[in-house]
């Protein structure tokens, strides 16, 4: 079974995509909100055609590079999730539809706010990765192994930093999960 989420109201439908062929457009009405949306099967998964704020990846556009990974760890509010991080700038926050944020979860967790924080992955003066964390104007503010960071801090964070956004944790990983 697969899940797919509306575009517009984000709530998930389930299908069972065996039951098609690959290349097959399958059109949805959800339930919640009512909205029509189709997406064509594909050889790893389902790809949203007429989803609204997401981009659609062309297929011959190279993976971006691996950078690390912030887990997502779960608790009464959410479920275990990762949120792959690219090089660049990377906000980070509560999936809320109808938001611009690159990296998203899904919770219910009042206390983070849709766009919670910025990650920053670019590289050092001599070459070596570089992460570094700021808050992005959230309104219970972001801690880093349990200190709050200031407006406009930024600072560095590494392997198994321990990320607070509400009463949420993420851990930072560098390594790839095996």
């Amino acid at each position: 079974m697969k899940r797919i989420r509306c575009p517009k109201c984000g709530a998930y439908i389930v299908f069972d995509p065996s039951q098609y062929a690959e290349g097959e457009r399958l059109v949805f009405v959800c339930d919640t909100c009512g909205k029509q949306f189709a997406i064509r099967l594909g050889a790893q998964k389902a790809t949203a055609v007429a989803a609204q704020n997401h981009e659609e990846k062309q297929p011959d556009e190279a993976e971006p590079p691996y950078v690390g990974h912030l887990v997502v760890v779960a608790n009464v509010f959410h479920k275990r999730q990762e949120l792959m991080l690219r090089p660049g700038r990377n906000v980070v926050g509560r999936h809320v539809p109808g938001t611009s944020v690159d990296l998203t979860f899904e919770s219910h967790d009042p206390s983070v706010d849709g766009k919670h924080c910025i990650v920053h992955v670019g590289s050092s003066r001599a070459g070596a990765p570089l992460h570094t964390i700021q808050d992005a104007g959230s309104s219970t503010g972001t801690y880093v192994m349990d200190a709050i960071l200031r407006p406009g801090q930024r600072v560095p964070i590494t392997e198994g930093t321990i990320i607070t956004l509400g009463a949420t944790t993420l851990i930072m990983r560098l390594e790839k999960d095996e």
